[in-house]
């Protein structure tokens, strides 16, 4: 329940698919609740658009979470950034408690890790199961 708004704020939500002539809205003192398109001020609302939703792309790309692997794959960067922070924990652990001693072979498991994701071979989705997309 929004209000008391104006008048020009309504229009704005039924030029941006907010609202339309379905939506309920009530008059400042009245006790009903009627559709936009009975008001006079409205009569032209879009009939029956429904509102505009966005839909937002969560999926993790596949170039990032490679590049990652291979740059920063001794830290564990790409799977912290895919959401398996598991796996991430541990190669980034295995790198600083051993102060970096074996940090050559967690770089070898982020490049070999940052190659696969880009092939597309055996790490292909996020930790929710969305396939990587590829950009």
């Amino acid at each position: 329940m929004y209000g008391p708004i104006s008048i020009e704020q309504i229009r704005q939500w039924i030029a941006e698919g907010r609202a339309n002539a379905q939506t309920v809205a009530q008059t400042e003192g009245a006790a009903d609740w009627k559709p936009l398109g009975a008001f006079p001020e409205f009569a032209g609302a879009s009939p029956n658009a429904p509102p505009v939703l966005q839909h937002e792309d969560l999926r993790k790309s596949k170039l990032i979470a490679g590049l990652l692997g291979i740059l920063l794959g001794s830290l564990g960067v790409h799977r912290f950034y895919l959401g398996y922070t598991g796996i991430a924990l541990a190669q980034l652990l295995i790198t600083v408690l051993s102060c970096w001693i074996l940090s050559p072979i967690t770089a070898i498991w982020g490049l070999i890790e940052g190659i696969l994701i880009l092939v597309g071979s055996t790490i292909t989705t996020d930790v929710d199961g969305r396939a990587l997309k590829e950009q």
